[in-house]
């Protein structure tokens, strides 16, 4: 017998020597990797990208998606990248890139701008107006805007919809299928697995919890999302109508509609694109590589003097003009946690330790707390909402710049602040508090397990193997009503409404801001410009620096997530590779609702959240 376990130690020990041996192989191929990357930047860096001498257009070549942090550095992407067999994706930080047209404008080796925007991600329409805001200023200052695309997404249109011409391939086609808010509903595969699902909270609206209890969307839920995704829309057709000069209707047929004119051009989207105005050239890339040439002139290699956005930005000079006083600018973007969180997610602890920086720094005389969030943890959200309140206990005035979402939680850290200011197409309010608890004791006995045994409380005996009391249910919903007084009163008080008048624009309600400012929900209309404008004149600065305060990554942090990410790149590890095609949607719809669900850290187990706060 000891020859035995003495032989399979030794198997155990022999595959943990090759474990090591193959962590320390790549651990040192990296380091070699990173010895590469420093001789070649100090010996060969010399030489200057085209668009620092060569007069050039700006290509806005965004890939992957557009958010309001980095929820991570990964300082070697563009150079390990293309060695490693691919790009990877980009978290295209939405500040950087409004920043950076901003400064191409007065650039004068920059002579226009290309929307290459193949591989820029869905976006919320919010974020996209924020950028669109600045392709407008690029616009007024006299230089020239060109899109340029195979295929266009919702998104991607939405953009290229400013440019001056838009070229499209003539295979290709615009898709544009409107905003939804559609999810998955859980109910019955919960009965069938036994689970019992006890649900609390207080809201006619309050839908983050129908998943679990329904097998469809209720009433309620359907007209509130109907009002704000109609709006949303609205927005949409308005803006890009205006842009291309065309009828609303041209954007909104009804079935028999495009039918109709679909089987006029035989079936080809791309001349159905052209008929509506939608484009202005069906041209193959060879077609409008040469009109790029004319514009821009040849870089000899049978291109266009070009520079993409990625080699552009690194070559900005920085602003190095110092005033006396700081606007500090703190992100909250992200499902609202429990704790000290990464970036991603708005950790209670970790969030208010930075307006707390905020608050003890003399150099800052105000903040602009920056909210994307569709809420999450009660108690989190409390935390910071305490230290809003001690900034401008502080002497400090605090404005709330709300970005794509600002509900539930993300309404509850705002409602202290000295001035709110939301988009028109923001999504706010959703004023309300729920609980959910799985216990499996149905399932366990359907299994022949069952539950049995002693406690010294009337608490003792509940729990995810035995269920709940109709007691213990009562004392849990009990407080989740608390919890929503609570936050109807913080509501009552923060915007001078009565409670009245607060409980019937709460129930779980989602508003746009349009909306939210006649409800007196919010005090103003504008972007993060507008709030930092406002930040300033509140604190009585006519010159200021921008200090975005964040906790940085510390040098493990950034060598282990570089390392995962780029063995992770080399190797093709992609899950969503195994799965067809067909079914990804679903998968995805799955894995987004667990991410949710993983998100659940409250101590009390209540939660302020908007799960239907998105539009696709």
């Amino acid at each position: 017998m000891k020859t035995i376990f003495r032989f399979i130690g030794m198997i155990f020990k022999g595959i943990w020597k090759t474990l090591t041996f193959v962590r320390v192989a790549l651990a040192n191929l990296l380091f070699l990797l990173i010895l590469a990357v420093v001789y070649f930047a100090v010996f060969h860096g010399e030489e200057a990208p085209v668009g620092m001498t060569t007069p050039s257009a700006l290509v806005l070549d965004l890939s992957g998606p557009i958010v309001e942090q980095r929820t991570y550095v990964d300082p070697m992407e563009s150079i390990t990248g293309p060695l490693l067999g691919g790009e990877l994706p980009k978290e295209n930080v939405m500040f950087d890139v409004v920043d950076t047209i901003r400064h191409a404008i007065d650039d004068p080796n920059i002579l226009g701008l290309v929307l290459s925007l193949k591989d820029m991600s869905e976006t919320n329409l919010t974020k996209l107006r924020y950028i669109a805001k600045a392709i407008e200023e690029f616009k007024a200052s006299g230089k020239t805007v060109i899109a340029v695309g195979g295929f266009y997404s919702q998104s991607q249109y939405y953009l290229a919809s400013y440019a001056d011409h838009i070229y499209m391939a003539p295979d290709g086609g615009v898709l544009i299928k409107g905003y939804g808010a559609y999810t998955l509903y859980y109910k019955t595969l919960l009965e069938k697995l036994d689970v019992t699902t006890h649900v609390f909270r207080v809201g006619s609206y309050k839908s983050a919890i129908e998943p679990f209890i329904r097998t469809d969307m209720s009433d309620e839920a359907r007209a509130s999302a109907t009002r704000w995704l109609n709006q949303l829309w609205g927005a949409y057709v308005d803006d890009v109508a205006t842009n291309r000069q065309i009828k609303a209707a041209s954007l909104n047929p009804t079935m028999a509609q495009f039918l109709a004119e679909l089987k006029a051009v035989n079936g080809d989207i791309a001349q159905l694109a052209l008929n509506l105005k939608l484009v202005d050239s069906l041209a193959s890339q060879e077609q409008v590589t040469d009109a790029l040439i004319e514009k821009f002139g040849s870089d000899g290699q049978h291109g266009f003097n070009q520079i993409s956005y990625y080699d552009y930005r690194p070559m900005m000079m920085p602003n190095v003009e110092q005033h006396g006083s700081d606007i500090a600018v703190v992100v909250a973007s992200g499902a609202i946690m429990d704790g000290n969180q990464p970036r991603g997610t708005v950790g209670g602890e970790s969030t208010a330790k930075l307006l707390r920086e905020a608050r003890f720094d003399d150099r800052v005389k105000a903040v602009v707390l920056r909210v994307d969030s569709p809420g999450g943890s009660a108690f989190a959200s409390e935390v910071i909402r305490n230290e809003v309140v001690a900034l401008r206990n502080a002497g400090k005035p605090v404005v709330v710049s709300m970005s794509s979402v600002a509900a539930s939680g993300g309404y509850w850290i705002s409602v202290n602040a000295d001035k709110i200011i939301a988009q028109p197409t923001t999504l706010t309010g959703s004023i309300g508090i729920f609980s959910v608890i799985t216990t499996f004791e149905k399932g366990l006995k359907t299994l022949g397990i069952n539950s049995d045994g002693v406690g010294t409380t009337i608490f003792s005996g509940q729990g995810l193997t035995t269920g709940l009391s109709s007691g213990m249910s009562d004392a849990i919903q009990l407080g989740i009503e608390h919890g929503y007084q609570r936050f109807t009163q913080l509501v009552s008080q923060g915007r001078a409404l009565s409670i009245e008048q607060v409980d019937k624009l709460a129930q779980g309600q989602v508003w746009t801001g349009e909306d939210a400012l006649k409800l007196g929900l919010v005090d103003m209309l504008g972007d993060f410009d507008t709030a930092v404008e406002t930040a300033a004149e509140l604190a009585k600065l006519e010159s200021y620096n921008l200090y975005w305060v964040e906790e940085p990554l510390s040098p493990a942090e950034i060598f282990l997530q570089e390392f995962t990410s780029q063995v992770r790149a080399s190797l093709g590890l992609d899950i969503r590779a195994l799965v067809p095609k067909s079914m990804q949607p679903v998968v995805n719809q799955v894995g987004h609702d667990l991410n949710i669900m993983s998100q659940f850290n409250d101590p009390k187990g209540h939660y302020s959240l908007c799960l239907t706060c998105t539009s696709e």
